[in-house]
């Protein structure tokens, strides 16, 4: 007979939908954690701070979907405090930023395409006038 162990300490992997929001119900069940305990987690570990709706409904991205799960490994697997778990996480160096990540653009003159546009919209134009 196999020991039972909380579905929480079931090891498995968690594969995470490739969408931009999830609601709070969905995040419960990708990472098996009630809902209150997410809204528990949001207070106590400041990297996981879901946006809101207009309707005042919380909106996860996969990153703070990733951050939980690791939270949920720190505390349920490895047996941490939530201070320790906090602590871990900030030497692993996640949590540094609650912002997305900044895009890196190359920075073009756009003056030569805004000539070369120009330069076509007169082409039509003499041709519309002929």
């Amino acid at each position: 007979m196999r020991p039972l162990q909380s579905p929480a300490v079931e090891k498995k992997t968690t594969r995470i939908p490739d969408k931009l929001y999830f609601k709070i119900g969905e995040v419960s069940e990708i990472t098996g954690v009630k809902p209150y305990v997410l809204r528990y987690w949001e207070s106590e570990f400041k990297m996981v701070n879901p946006s809101k709706s207009r309707s005042r409904q919380r909106l996860y991205r996969k990153g703070d979907v990733e951050m939980i799960l690791k939270i949920k490994k720190l505390l349920y697997e490895d047996r941490f405090t939530i201070n320790g778990a906090r602590k871990k996480i900030r030497e692993l160096g996640y949590g540094k930023s609650s912002s997305q990540a900044e895009l890196q653009f190359e920075k073009k003159s756009t003056a030569p395409l805004i000539q070369e546009i120009v330069q076509e919209l007169k082409e039509i134009q003499e041709l519309l006038r002929d």
